[in-house]
């Protein structure tokens, strides 16, 4: 075959190369603002200081007239003109691998705990599309997590997102330790988003354990890390565990927290110029959510079955960050301040949580037994303060009767010690036995 070579000259005369280099030209806040190189919403490039003697990842965040604006992945101090800002990176993919398990990683894929260098099997990518609706199998079977009141009143599919919705102080990370450890899935990935430094530690330690890290992945970003980061650790989780649905796998991904990450999006939305909108949080906050989140679920292979923490201001149920994820999610999960005060763990409001897809994954006799325990539950609380100032008269109403009869039981199947698990079949066993089918 003959090659053109006239029209491959041609060709490579009308080439425009994107230029690869610029240069800083101003600094403000948490923004750098850069003359060049020619880079996309999202890619990464480096900052070079003038003598070479220190580099800095910086994150493409948005234009300001023929500037770039970008975000680093670092500590500014120490910035400023004369630096050079190198592109050509692209967006980083996120390394992905079985060799991940048992690994404590930040959100650029290092190691935290120095056990070594990674091995990495693959590249995914870090901001993904949701699996195509009509392609998503349907949500028939429950999957275990050792904790009765879930397993047993409100049942998780494979495939589910539930949603974990609580002040602070009241439990959830505890909660979190709990599912991982009992948890019936094949693996688990955990990402702590802007926590606390020092309980990320304690969090694995004292709350996985031994035994739930090793077949889980936990993905970390402190809150002392820039915004951008912490944002890319939510991502990051999520495209590990996408890795792992992928190979046919039922995953378990916890997110600690969302609302935390919806922080850090108002901190790069309000940084780059956008209105804030609802109690301060810009649109791109309300933009992110459904896209992260419909990234688990059901796929055409293997399951992600996703539980988000969301950390209520004042332990307002309705604040924007809630209502948004309450709306996206398949049943939400509430955490009591007053349950946890008295002591009760999990301190899980049974009546104020749902799941949504609990009648889809239960057998009827199951479902009967919940709806007896709920409208049990319901009716000493109404109950509960004539009982408590003795203005009650045993007899006067039998269903308050039974009630007050099965109360203590009742707490005994609630409550459930934080270094323990039940298997689901016995915790059934055991609800069905308090409320037999036709009692």
């Amino acid at each position: 075959m003959a090659i053109d070579w006239q029209r491959l000259r041609q060709r490579a005369s009308a080439f425009t190369p994107r230029p690869v280099l610029g240069e800083v030209c101003g600094l403000a806040g948490l923004l750098v603002s850069a003359d060049g190189p020619a880079a996309d919403v999202g890619e990464v490039c480096t900052l070079i200081a003038p003598d070479g003697s220190r580099r800095l990842l910086a994150e493409v965040v948005g234009f300001r007239q023929q500037e770039l604006v970008l975000m680093p992945l670092g500590e500014l101090q120490g910035v400023g003109p004369g630096w050079r800002v190198r592109g050509g990176m692209g967006q980083l993919p996120v390394g992905v691998g079985p060799g991940l398990l048992g690994r404590v990683i930040d959100a650029l894929g290092q190691p935290l705990d120095d056990r070594g260098p990674l091995e990495y099997a693959a590249a995914y990518p870090l901001l993904a599309t949701p699996p195509n609706p009509l392609q998503r199998s349907r949500i028939q079977a429950p999957l275990g997590t050792g904790v009765r009141v879930i397993d047993g009143l409100l049942t998780c599919g494979r495939g589910q997102r539930l949603g974990i919705f609580a002040g602070s102080g009241v439990g959830k990370s505890t909660l979190l330790g709990m599912l991982t450890r009992g948890t019936e899935a094949a693996a688990t990935v955990v990402a702590l988003v802007g926590e606390r430094g020092r309980e990320v530690r304690e969090f694995v330690e004292k709350d996985l354990g031994p035994e739930g890290l090793a077949r889980a992945v936990v993905v970390v970003a402190t809150s002392d890390q820039p915004a951008v980061l912490r944002i890319r650790a939510a991502h990051a989780a999520t495209a590990i565990a996408e890795y792992l649905r992928d190979q046919g796998q039922d995953v378990l991904l916890l997110m600690d927290s969302v609302t935390r990450l919806a922080m850090a999006q108002r901190e790069v939305g309000l940084a780059v110029g956008e209105p804030p909108t609802t109690r301060g949080y810009p649109p791109s906050v309300f933009a992110l959510l459904p896209r992260l989140l419909e990234r688990s679920g059901t796929a055409a292979r293997g399951s992600i079955t996703a539980l988000y923490t969301v950390l209520v201001d004042g332990d307002d149920m309705n604040e924007p960050v809630a209502d948004a994820v309450r709306g996206i999610l398949d049943g939400h999960v509430v955490l009591s301040r007053r349950l946890a005060s008295g002591g009760h763990f999990p301190a899980v409001d049974v009546l104020q949580s749902v799941s949504r897809v609990m009648p889809d994954v239960v057998p009827a006799e199951h479902l009967r037994a919940v709806e007896g325990f709920r409208a049990t539950l319901a009716t000493y609380q109404e109950a509960e303060d004539l009982v408590n100032i003795g203005a009650y008269q045993k007899g006067s109403n039998a269903n308050i009767d039974r009630a007050l009869a099965l109360r203590e039981p009742m707490l005994g199947f609630l409550r459930q010690d934080r270094h323990g698990f039940t298997p689901m079949a016995q915790t059934v066993a055991e609800l069905r036995g308090l409320f037999p089918v036709g009692a």
